[in-house]
């Protein structure tokens, strides 16, 4: 076992207190980063320099601000595709997202929403097989998303508290963008006409939203009636599965609000 003497430290200290970073000092003196991560916690203990505990506030328990339309897009983005958990392994839940990698500025704006809702925390991102998961870690996610609970959002009934509708009217577009960033899509159609004996190729845009889950496919469509937004369910086999926005003026509407995700 190797045992590192006080003028060792003493360097490790003086580097560290210089703004060097700790793996580069464990290489120029060679020590563990770990022997150097706990001298440097130490000495920042000795001269009170340690923060003190994380706890940041919440609308719900505090009163704390909230930005309510970042926060009506993340609850559509959480509606949508998003999910909370917490493990034996966690001392507080997560929330993630999952964002395809096709779609980075998806990826920037859940970050920036979440990081608007918690300002006290930092969202993160975890490279996955053609995706990234955007997550960020509160104990006040359950405040925040009461819909929360077990088993899938489709197999539960899921209903906003009275303040979480009172935000969706207030920002709808942004609720709406939320669902169809995050479980949608803006898509061109296309059909042929026989015009003047001659058959034409005519496209026209569309917007559709999938999700199983009866209830929200339900504050999906409220939510685009008060904005004016025409739309049908179409069906997939027997079960309703989409909402589908194919009217010429209510695509307008959408490519003003919402657009196809970047």
């Amino acid at each position: 076992m190797n045992f590192h003497g006080t003028e060792v430290r003493q360097r490790a200290l003086t580097l560290l207190r210089g703004g060097t970073k700790n793996a580069d000092v464990a290489r120029k003196l060679n020590v563990p980063t770990g022997t150097i991560s706990y001298w440097k916690h130490v000495d920042r203990a000795k001269r009170g320099e340690c923060p003190g505990r994380h706890n940041p506030q919440c609308p719900r328990c505090d009163g704390r601000e909230l930005d309510e339309a970042a926060y009506a897009y993340l609850l559509g983005l959480y509606l949508g595709d998003g999910h909370i958990i917490q493990n034996r392994a966690m001392r507080v839940p997560s929330l993630s997202v999952t964002c395809t990698d096709s779609w980075p500025g998806l990826i920037v704006a859940c970050v920036e929403a979440m990081q608007s809702v918690f300002p006290g925390n930092s969202a993160s991102k975890v490279q996955r097989g053609g995706c990234q998961e955007v997550k960020i870690y509160s104990k006040h996610l359950w405040c925040l998303f009461p819909q929360h609970g077990p088993g899938r959002k489709h197999e539960r009934r899921i209903v906003l508290e009275p303040w979480q509708q009172e935000i969706v009217d207030a920002h709808p577009w942004a609720f709406i963008r939320g669902l169809i960033h995050s479980d949608g899509c803006r898509i061109t159609n296309w059909t042929t006409r026989l015009v003047g004996g001659e058959r034409k190729r005519y496209e026209y845009p569309r917007y559709f939203f999938t999700n199983k889950s009866d209830d929200i496919r339900k504050l999906c469509g409220d939510t685009l009636t008060k904005v004016g937004v025409e739309w049908t369910t179409t069906a997939r086999g027997v079960d309703p599965y989409n909402i589908s926005v194919a009217r010429k003026a209510s695509v307008a509407l959408m490519d003003l609000h919402v657009g196809p995700k970047s």
